[in-house]
């Protein structure tokens, strides 16, 4: 994309979002159009695009640059990109390290840092392209499931420790037995339609289908990865997912006293990061490969956890080698050099 004229921030909360745009004067970033405020609903969106409109901000010429803010920014990120706009959702905790913290620290003030932000970082925007509504559907399900088992884990523990109570109170006890066999109900519905929304697209079928070939993969753990590429960068390079959902340990040193052990950073979706973790520790007991590495390196005094770390690592890598090939797994498989193939003499074993 060529270099825009316009550069518009939005700072967005629950009710109203502020707007503010600038351009580039003498290779130097200066405002042109002061922040002004939007009430954020949808009746409201054709006000905020005659706006832009009328200071000549048009889809050839701007690109527009708002924070990740969760539900409150949807409508309006559809709403522009249904209307021709390039659009850039970029994590808060970039724009707030692109900025000295000195200074007001206001709606009005954010949308003007958030416009120079997208001047001062255009080579590294990412356009903003809207899930296709299958893909959204799952990942709602997906959040509302994870919700559902911790409530569920929560009313079990709950139970156990009444029934451990030397005063028993019948009907708390079956409250809970009550609202642990409705959320079972609800969450095994939940994985019903989730079944039937892939089974709606032929390319998610024969994704899930590629990952569940992999040993330990499940069908939770495939269907995140399904809408978590949608969101990577490069969704089928292992290191740059390793990253993305926060299972690449980095190193912490810094001069002679700082000497802390590599770790990952944390960022990412949890609730992927522990169905891997889940994975990794079904292959280290039940598949040989996997078993045997991870006693070899218990036994060189690498830690636990870290061998665990790198065993979802392997898997990541080979979940990332099978949808790129698009070829299902094979176990014990070994690649040849092609110039092997072109000996006259079979190789034999000394």
């Amino acid at each position: 994309m060529d270099t825009p004229r316009y550069f518009v921030g939005i700072d967005i909360a629950s009710l109203k979002f502020f707007a503010a745009a600038g351009v580039q004067v003498n290779q130097e970033w200066q405002l042109i159009v002061q922040p002004k405020p939007f009430d954020n609903d949808y009746d409201s969106l054709p006000i905020f695009l005659h706006w832009l409109q009328q200071n000549h901000i048009k889809p050839d010429n701007a690109i527009i640059c708002m924070e990740a803010t969760g539900v409150y920014n949807e409508v309006l990120a559809h709403f522009l990109v249904a209307n021709g706009y390039p659009l850039a959702i970029q994590p808060p905790l970039e724009v707030k390290r692109a900025f000295k913290p000195v200074g007001h620290k206001t709606d009005p003030v954010d949308s003007q840092q958030i416009a120079e932000y997208a001047y001062r970082f255009f080579d590294e925007l990412r356009l903003w392209i809207p899930r296709e509504q299958i893909l959204e559907q799952i990942k709602t399900l997906l959040a509302t499931r994870e919700q559902f088992c911790m409530q569920k884990t929560a009313h079990m523990n709950a139970l156990k420790a009444l029934q451990r109570k030397y005063v028993r109170t019948p009907l708390a006890e079956k409250l809970h037995e009550d609202t642990i066999n409705h959320l079972k109900s609800d969450i095994t519905a939940i994985e019903r339609e989730i079944e039937r929304l892939i089974d709606q697209d032929p390319n998610h079928r024969q994704l899930i289908g590629l990952m569940m070939s992999i040993p330990g993969v499940g069908f939770l753990l495939a269907a995140h990865l399904l809408v978590t590429f949608q969101s990577c960068p490069q969704p089928y390079d292992p290191r740059s997912l390793a990253a993305f959902i926060g299972i690449c340990p980095y190193q912490k040193q810094s001069g002679t006293s700082v000497r802390g052990a590599a770790t990952s950073r944390h960022y990412g979706p949890p609730g992927l990061r522990r169905l891997l973790y889940l994975a990794a520790m079904s292959v280290r007991t039940h598949h040989p490969y996997f078993r045997n590495y991870f006693v070899r390196k218990v036994q060189q005094g690498k830690p636990k956890k870290l061998v665990i770390n790198n065993i979802a690592n392997k898997l990541l890598r080979i979940i990332c080698a099978v949808l790129r090939t698009q070829t299902p797994f094979i176990f014990g498989y070994r690649s040849v050099h092609p110039q092997l193939l072109n000996l006259k003499q079979p190789l034999t074993l000394s």
